[in-house]
């Protein structure tokens, strides 16, 4: 029993995955992948109705395709209503909802959610990290909770 309260934890804490929807070539490669633009789906969560759609860059070539290149820190994020929004859980400002590896060691991308309760609208930003110093480069789309009719 303690074993399932654990991983239950566990599986909370994490950041959800995502889907890939699919991806647009930018610069062709002779050896190892070509660059690309990646576009993935992922659900919030903590919040059922509520899917967010990220692009991001992703590097190839020789050290791309070995995993050991460092993506760029562009990205763009997309966040709607899907469906009844749902609160699965209590909400906390700034939490991580998604984190992507965009080097080796050192770099991610990711989204966090920020909440207004004056307008009613959930908030998701995105952008990159480093280990040292991040990017300033961000995104951020806004989802206001409103009924769902179907």
């Amino acid at each position: 029993m303690r074993f399932l309260t654990v991983l239950a934890f566990w599986l909370a804490a994490v950041p959800t995955f995502a889907e890939e929807i699919g991806s647009v070539d930018t610069v062709w490669k002779l050896l190892g992948a070509n660059h690309k633009i990646v576009v993935e789906v992922f659900n919030d969560p903590k919040i059922e109705g509520v899917s967010c759609f990220i692009s991001r860059a992703k590097t190839g070539g020789i050290s791309g395709s070995l995993g050991l290149a460092e993506d760029t820190s562009d990205a763009s994020i997309a966040c709607r209503q899907v469906g009844p929004i749902k609160f699965r859980a209590e909400l906390k400002e700034g939490e991580e909802v998604f984190d992507r590896r965009a080097s080796i060691l050192f770099k991610r991308v990711q989204v966090v959610r920020f909440f207004n309760a004056e307008r009613n609208t959930l908030i998701y930003l995105t952008y990159s990290d480093r280990l040292i110093e991040g990017s300033p480069k961000n995104s951020i789309s806004a989802v206001v909770i409103r009924p769902w009719v179907e």
